[in-house]
């Protein structure tokens, strides 16, 4: 009971943001995700990400991909990382064409009590094959800013999460300042020291190329090594 009262004002917060979601346009998703991660020295990791998307009510696939990246822990609560990212996305064509992605991820954590926070900063640069007009040429550059808070305890295997996460154009003009945002609320339960399994629901707003909401389901696995 003192773990929701904790975080009933995220939950509020969620609630009032996507309250908005209401009048505009509408779809429904589930995304499928497993995680491997793996120590290769005492302060650098390795780990592989791969992910399904789906849209329209989930009856169709939007995107797939795979990601592979290093992390290297430079403090005790601070790390960077590097992160290239393959995607298969379905384009206007009906088609999946492939889209390149190098990410930078500057990331702090803190701990209060049972609380563990984690803020991220990360940008990327995504590359498209398929174009429809000369400025799907010119790579896109992406700002994003997450704030997360978790709730841990050893005596229970669940931890709930929420978490706040924007995308901002960078190294052009662009007349909004944040493009996209996603809001997340969710759990991971522990199986064992090596496995773990989440249950999250996002909801995320998107201003480009029309403003459109969609509500998430993410289901994901993990493994350390």
């Amino acid at each position: 009971m003192m773990t929701i009262r904790r975080f009933l004002p995220l939950i509020l917060l969620f609630c009032l943001l996507s309250r908005e979601s209401f009048s505009q346009e509408k779809d429904f998703g589930v995304w499928y995700s497993i995680n491997a991660e793996m120590k290769l020295a005492k302060n650098l990791e390795i780990d592989f990400w791969g992910n399904l998307r789906t849209f329209r009510n989930a009856s169709r696939t939007e995107e797939g991909f795979g990601e592979a990246g290093l992390t290297y822990k430079i403090l005790k609560n601070l790390s960077i990382g590097g992160k290239y990212r393959f995607t298969m996305q379905l384009e206007d064509d009906d088609v999946f064409h492939p889209r390149h992605k190098w990410i930078g991820d500057l990331k702090a954590k803190g701990e209060l009590g049972n609380f563990e926070f984690t803020g991220r900063i990360r940008f990327q640069r995504q590359d498209k094959t398929y174009f429809e007009d000369k400025d799907d040429e010119i790579p896109d550059y992406y700002a994003r800013l997450k704030l997360k808070t978790e709730y841990k305890t050893r005596s229970f295997p669940v931890n709930p999460y929420a978490s706040f996460e924007t995308f901002s154009r960078v190294f052009e003009q662009a007349d909004m300042t944040i493009e996209k945002y996603r809001l997340e609320i969710g759990f991971e339960y522990k199986i064992g020291k090596k496995h773990s399994a989440e249950l999250g629901y996002l909801f995320q707003r998107d201003h480009q190329p029309r403003l459109s909401d969609i509500s998430i389901i993410a289901l994901g696995y993990k493994l350390k090594l």
